[in-house]
């Protein structure tokens, strides 16, 4: 089975501050793995690292076989990764259709265009020439989803995607992000609602204290949720 990405023996800091200690992880093509643990375990750093924005000092980032020592800003995208990132970056001065056309940029072929994401999120069309950022918190959250599809990625990195949101909103993404997996597209899931982990990945690995210190499969059932949510508190 092809992998992905993979993260071998990485070592991240913030300028001072090490944050991932020799961390290592891999997903394979078209499988959704979800990255829990408490708040300040280093979740968002390992996003970070593989888009370029913290410091790694040591071991690789591979993109589909090929290994990076210095990721930069647009490695991932060029290497057919997306990401809908924490605080979904909405931009300002744009309306949703141009946001979606952002995510286009890469020009790459696939299955997502402007049509297929209204299909999948009727709400962006009828509000296609709104401002991005005049959307409900929700509404942007589609929005971000939406802008990574129009990459047509191998690989949607997704940074706590249901934070704020209504149990409501929560359900359709969760229904999305299973259409999306059938389509073929791999999932890399940072979350805290561990319901949706359930709903929506086939496999978890669980951070504490900037490493990878379990793993599983995802069981969707009360014992599933039980273990899930014993990691967290690791």
């Amino acid at each position: 089975m092809t992998v992905l990405l993979k993260l071998e023996d990485v070592q991240s800091f913030y300028g001072s501050a090490h944050i991932l200690h020799g961390l290592n992880l891999h997903i394979h093509a078209g499988e959704s793995v979800a990255l829990i643990g408490r708040n300040g375990v280093g979740k968002t750093t390992v996003v970070n690292t593989i888009l370029g924005l913290a410091q790694m000092k040591s071991g690789h980032v591979v993109f589909d076989g090929v290994p990076v020592t210095k990721p930069r800003t647009y490695t991932a995208a060029q290497h057919g990764t997306a990401t809908v990132p924490q605080g979904r970056r909405i931009v300002a001065n744009l309306t949703v259709e141009e946001n979606l056309l952002l995510g286009a940029a890469t020009a790459r072929k696939g299955p997502w265009r402007l049509p297929q994401i209204y299909k999948l999120f009727p709400i962006l069309q009828e509000r296609a020439h709104t401002p991005g950022t005049a959307l409900s918190g929700g509404q942007q959250q589609m929005l971000a989803v939406g802008r990574a599809l129009m990459a047509n990625p191998s690989l949607i990195l997704l940074d706590e995607p249901t934070e704020g949101l209504a149990p409501v909103i929560v359900d359709q993404l969760a229904d999305v992000f299973n259409q999306v997996l059938a389509q073929g597209t791999a999932l890399f899931l940072i979350e805290q609602n561990m319901s949706l982990v359930l709903r929506v990945s086939h496999r978890y690995l669980a951070m504490a204290k900037g490493s990878v210190v379990a793993e599983g499969q995802v069981v969707n059932s009360h014992e599933g949720l039980h273990d899930l949510e014993r990691h967290v508190m690791v």
